[in-house]
């Protein structure tokens, strides 16, 4: 399942940016809260996985607000004293043809799709509200943390600012690194701050009780954004409305649990309890993620030969994977995803991968778990999933980390690991236990030695490449260094092993350091 085509709507003179995803008489559009970006969302696996999950049982239509995302920008000073506008949701319902549409909107598109459900009845068939609140100023943020967020929002916007306020499960620098994308491609920091103080004036509740849509408020109980009271007025004044509480403290509906988040919805829009289990198997899990081999100081060639040596591993994974039993998907350019029936398939893929990788002078880090997963969606989605990436968030180039149920599955395999960190998890109950492996191959042998005055068989050009060998440099750099192809700086390498019989790199750089010394 690939990204659906972003097209453009008219709306009040400018355009709103949309897509549509799936298909089915039943009309579902998601209204999003301030940060959204059509292009750069998908990346994300949880909020991916959610849409693939909303689009089984319906046509789902996605949109980036007026001023965010992909949509035309608006004038900062002209948003001052406005309340958020629906004519975008009325202008994307239009552009796509849907008739009488169910809303699920989250954090301040919750009030946003309130409004419209309120105001015009005939439009709304059902609506859901997730994150949501009346008032921003009684469940988000009081006077004083409000002025204190916003002057942050001004000053630090594009570093991954509101991460940890919006998101406290992620704390990697990776993590950080995307969210700060996902800011800068959400809005400009100017914009993002006025659009923010717009957000702080909303006031539905005269809207509430005008509402006579079926809904539904999903809450997460320790939301770190929004407190849970402001879900218990909306389900308390709006008629009718069902009330459903969920463990986490994420705020976006796209991270968390969104496999519990979507059964909610689905139920509510369908009538109908969603399958368990429908397309679920237990398998190991498990995630790989390049790190960036490319340095501050690389230049425009040799980030071009980085990106070549990416392409290579990318095509070179699925094939690995295979070869151990298993299944891989790539998610963007930096993840590769597979899962396997043996947890020792998994392992061995996982040595197999880190081989590769190392042999194109490129850094991996690797997370395995074991748990249930949907079959059904490509990459196979579910919490298992999520939780493998988290912990391949939390390695370290290029370690191999285990969950500690993972690592007890694979109990007599003659691996061998150690106690590394604890992860927390949002919405568990403990933190979960990791563990490292730490199984290696020792080529070298205790006792050998080189050749007598075998230095002198190296040719000039060889000479050089030992010196980058004794400097801890891969092929890969060894050959920008020095203006190689990276095949003829191999062979450099082969032979210069050759003649001075030596079985490893590292015993090419001991020589040298031996020669030093003497």
């Amino acid at each position: 399942m690939r990204p659906a085509e972003v097209r453009y709507a008219p709306c009040d003179g400018g355009r709103i940016a949309y897509s549509v995803v799936g298909q089915g008489s039943l009309d579902l559009v998601l209204v999003p809260g301030l940060l959204s970006n059509l292009d750069i969302l998908p990346e994300d696996p949880g909020y991916w996985h959610l849409v693939k999950r909303l689009s089984t049982f319906g046509r789902l239509v996605l949109f980036d607000r007026p001023g965010t995302g992909l949509s035309d920008r608006l004038d900062p000073a002209a948003l001052r004293g406005q309340a958020p506008p629906v004519d975008d949701i009325a202008a994307v319902i239009d552009a796509t043809g849907c008739g009488r549409v169910a809303l699920l909107g989250e954090s301040g598109g919750a009030c946003a799709a309130l409004r419209f459900a309120a105001d015009h009845p005939e439009r709304v068939r059902s609506l859901v509200l997730f994150g949501g609140y009346a008032r921003f100023r009684d469940t988000v943020m009081d006077a004083r943390k409000s002025h204190a967020f916003v002057e942050a929002v001004e000053a630090s916007w594009g570093s991954g600012v509101t991460l940890a306020t919006l998101v406290p499960s992620r704390t990697d620098a990776r993590d950080t690194i995307w969210w700060a994308r996902l800011e800068r491609l959400s809005a400009s920091p100017t914009a993002a701050a006025a659009l923010l103080r717009r957000e702080m004036a909303i006031d539905v509740r005269d809207r509430l009780g005008g509402v006579q849509a079926p809904t539904l408020v999903i809450h997460r109980t320790g939301d770190a954004y929004a407190s849970v009271r402001g879900a218990r007025h909306l389900a308390r004044e709006i008629p009718g409305a069902r009330l459903a509480e969920l463990p986490g403290h994420d705020h976006p509906v796209w991270t968390g649990d969104v496999d519990r988040v979507a059964d909610l919805v689905e139920e509510f829009l369908t009538g109908a309890r969603p399958v368990a289990n429908r397309n679920r198997v237990l398998a190991i899990v498990l995630v790989a993620q390049l790190g960036d081999p490319s340095p501050a100081s690389a230049n425009a060639a040799q980030r071009q030969l980085l990106g070549d040596r990416i392409e290579r591993f990318l095509e070179a994974a699925p094939v690995v994977a295979e070869r151990h039993g298993g299944h891989a998907d790539l998610v963007g350019r930096e993840r590769i995803v597979a899962r396997f029936d043996s947890p020792t398939r998994a392992v061995g893929a996982a040595i197999a991968l880190r081989e590769t990788a190392s042999s194109l002078g490129l850094d991996i880090a690797q997370g395995i778990h074991v748990g249930e997963v949907d079959v059904s969606l490509s990459p196979a989605g579910g919490i298992a999933l999520d939780i493998a990436m988290r912990i391949a968030a939390a390695a370290r180039p290029p370690d191999i980390l285990l969950s500690r149920l993972a690592r007890e599955l694979v109990s007599g395999s003659g691996l061998q690991f150690a106690e590394r960190q604890m992860l927390a998890l949002d919405g568990a109950v403990a933190p979960l236990a990791l563990v490292a492996l730490t199984t290696e191959r020792h080529l070298e042998p205790v006792q050998r030695k080189a050749r007598a005055a075998s230095l002198q068989s190296l040719s000039s050009r060889e000479r050089e490449v030992l010196a980058l060998i004794a400097d801890g440099l891969s092929n890969t750099h060894i050959a920008m260094h020095l203006g190689l192809s990276e095949h003829t700086a191999k062979r450099h390498v082969a032979n210069i092993l050759l003649k001075l019989d030596l079985p490893s790199r590292v015993a090419a750089a001991a020589l040298v350091a031996r020669q030093g010394a003497d």
